[in-house]
């Protein structure tokens, strides 16, 4: 009776790991190709947290129009697929805000941040991380285009 309880309950280990392994019913293989997914449906990204540069200058002209620069960039790089997801964080000491960068590289990612003016003024100082994450994150921005109702 031990012997037929263990059998079932091995049995029953190797139905579930083989339907847990098994593609899904869903699956889109030609969009998981443009989105560049693995097995998966993940991919690598570079995360970018943006932190407090080391710029403390109070010229409100300039501050307002490297910021304008930031917004315009953000706008920029999400419409060619460079950017993925954007946003600020609450106010805290330290860390403004973040970016997910389509990025297949460290130095790929610096030359797509070294076209924001709000981190070449040194305003905000990026810091860079390897990040595994859904490769569905892609499609954020079209789905933002659609409803939002003000532009930046």
């Amino acid at each position: 009776m031990k012997r037929l309880f263990v059998l079932l309950l091995l049995t029953m280990f190797f139905i579930k790991t083989m339907r847990a392994q098994s593609a899904s019913k869903t699956y889109d293989s030609v969009l998981a190709k443009k989105l560049k997914a693995d097995d998966y449906g993940m991919k690598n990204y570079i995360l970018v947290l943006l932190k407090t540069g080391s710029n403390t200058s109070t010229d409100k002209a300039l501050r307002d129009s490297l910021f304008n620069g930031h917004m315009k960039n953000i706008s920029r790089l999400a419409e060619n697929g460079s950017l993925v997801v954007a946003g600020p964080f609450g106010k805290n000491d330290k860390y403004r805000g973040l970016f997910i960068l389509n990025a297949a590289s460290f130095d790929d990612a610096a030359k797509m941040l070294e076209t924001d003016p709000a981190i070449k003024g040194k305003f905000l100082e990026p810091e860079l991380y390897m990040w595994y994450g859904s490769a569905a994150l892609q499609e954020t921005f079209d789905i933002h285009n659609k409803i939002q109702k003000l532009e930046f």
